[in-house]
C-alpha cells in the first residue's frame, strides 16, 4: 500500500459527502488552532524567542529552495521506507519531541504515541512529557520509540532517566543541547504562563525514584511546592561541555544523537565524541532570537559529518515539500513538531493521525511527481536555489 493512497481515501470519502475535519494543508493548522485553543496553550506552542525572527527565518529558508521536477522517469513503483539509527520507518519522518502536551489535549503524549505507532512512525518522547515514559511506552505498544533527554544537573537523576528509558524500550537517545534554560519567549511571558510551574510536564521527574528521594518521598500535595522548586533547580545544566558526553556513552547502549547542532565544527566534535547522529535544529526558533535558519545550516553540517553519522533535521517543517527539500540537502530523516501538536489540540489522537498521514502522503507524492522513486535518490541536484 502506498502512503500516497491517503489522497484517494479522502476523495472516495467525499463521494459520501465526508470531508476532512482538519485542513490537509498543514501550514493552515496554526490559524485554526489560534481560533480554537486557549491563548495560553496556543501561545506556548506557536511562540518563539524574542521577535520570533528565527522562526520566520526557518520558513524563509525553505522558500529559498525550489524543487526541479524531472520528466519521463518510471516512478510507477516507489519505496519510501528507510532505516535510520537502526529504526525501520515507512518514510524518513519522525515525530519530534514536544513537552507538556496535556495542555493541548488531556490524552497528551499517549495519544501521540498511539497515532504514531499505528503508522509505524517513530516518536521521540520529551523528558518534559505530561505522562511518564513508562505510560507512553505502554501506549505505543510495539511502535518504535526514542527518548529525548533534557540533561538535568543531578547526575543521579540523569542516570535514572536513561536506565528507565532503556527498560521501557526506547532505542535511541536524543539529547537536546540548546535548552539548558528557557529562551526569552514573549508570548508566554505576556501570559505569565509556564506549564511546568503548574505541575504540567514534570511527570518523568515526579515519578522518578531519585527525584522522589531528593524531595522526601513520592510527590503529594504536601511536598508539591518543594518538588517544583527542586525541578527548577535541576532542569538544565549550563556547565556541560563536550567532555561530559562520556557520561552518556557509559550509560546508554544504543545510538546517541545530539539535537541543536548548527555549526559544522560542533557536528565534527559530536562524531569525534562517538555520537551516532546529530539533529540540525534551532528548536523551532524557541531559544535564540536572530539565529541562523536550520535549513541554511544543514548543508554545512552534512558536509562536516559525511557518512560517519546520521544527520537529522528539524525546525520549520510544515509540508511534504519541506521534507523533500531537507532530504535533498542531505538529511537522513526529518522531525516534525508543531503540525502534529496542533492536530492533537484540535482533534486528539485522530488529529495527530490525520497530520501524519497527510505529511506521509504529500511527501511521497512530491517525491514521485519530482521524478524520483524514493528518498535515497534525492540530492541537491533535485533543487534550485532562488
Amino acid at each position: 500500500m502506498s502512503l500516497a493512497d491517503f489522497q484517494n481515501e479522502i476523495y472516495l470519502n467525499g463521494l459520501g459527502d465526508v470531508r476532512p475535519a482538519l485542513p490537509t494543508d498543514l501550514s493552515r493548522l496554526e490559524e485554526v488552532a489560534r481560533e480554537r485553543l486557549s491563548p495560553e496553550a496556543f501561545g506556548y506552542v506557536a511562540g518563539s524567542a524574542g521577535s520570533e525572527a528565527t522562526a520566520a527565518a526557518n520558513r524563509a529558508a525553505f522558500d529559498r529552495w525550489r524543487i526541479v521536477p524531472r520528466m519521463l522517469r518510471d516512478v510507477s513503483r516507489r519505496d519510501m521506507a528507510v532505516e535510520v539509527l537502526g529504526t525501520p520507518m515507512p518514510a524518513p519522518i519522525v515525530v519530534g519531541p514536544v513537552g507538556v502536551l496535556s495542555i493541548l489535549h488531556p490524552d497528551g503524549e499517549p495519544a501521540v504515541a498511539r497515532a504514531a505507532s499505528a503508522l509505524g512512525v517513530p516518536m521521540v518522547l520529551s523528558s518534559a512529557s505530561s505522562y511518564s515514559m513508562e505510560e507512553v511506552a505502554e501506549a505505543s505498544g510495539d511502535g518504535p520509540r526514542w527518548y529525548q533527554l533534557y540533561w538535568p544537573k543531578d547526575r543521579e537523576l540523569a542516570a535514572s532517566f536513561l536506565k528507565r528509558a532503556e527498560a521501557a524500550g526506547y532505542t535511541v537517545l536524543v539529547v537536546t543541547l540548546d535548552t539548558f534554560t528557557m529562551g526569552w519567549r514573549p508570548r508566554d511571558l505576556d501570559n505569565a504562563y509556564l506549564p511546568f510551574l503548574r505541575g504540567i510536564g514534570v511527570a518523568n521527574y515526579f515519578s522518578d525514584p531519585v527525584f522522589q528521594k531528593a524531595v522526601g518521598g513520592p510527590v503529594t500535595d504536601a511536598n508539591r511546592d518543594a518538588a517544583l522548586l527542586h525541578w527548577v533547580a535541576n532542569f538544565g545544566d549550563p556547565s556541560l561541555t563536550w567532555e561530559d558526553l562520556a557520561f552518556l556513552r557509559e550509560r546508554w547502549d544504543g545510538p546517541i544523537v545530539l539535537k541543536g547542532i548548527l555549526h559544522p565544527d560542533d557536528a565534527r566534535r559530536a562524531v569525534d565524541a562517538g555520537m551516532q547522529g546529530v539533529v540540525v535544529s534551532n528548536h523551532g526558533g524557541r531559544q535564540v532570537d536572530g539565529a541562523v535558519a536550520a535549513l541554511d545550516a544543514l548543508p554545512g553540517v552534512v558536509e562536516a559529518v559525511g557518512d560517519r553519522a546520521a544527520v537529522l533535521f528539524d525546525s520549520g517543517v510544515r509540508t511534504g515539500a519541506d521534507v523533500v527539500k531537507a532530504l535533498a540537502l542531505g538529511a537522513d530523516a526529518v522531525l516534525v513538531a508543531r503540525p502534529y501538536v496542533y492536530g492533537l489540540g484540535l482533534a486528539g489522537e485522530a488529529g495527530v493521525r490525520h497530520v501524519l498521514r497527510c505529511l506521509l502522503a504529500e511527501t511521497e507524492l512530491t517525491v514521485m511527481l519530482a521524478g524520483y522513486t524514493g528518498p535515497g535518490e534525492l540530492t541537491p541536484d533535485a533543487l534550485a536555489r532562488v
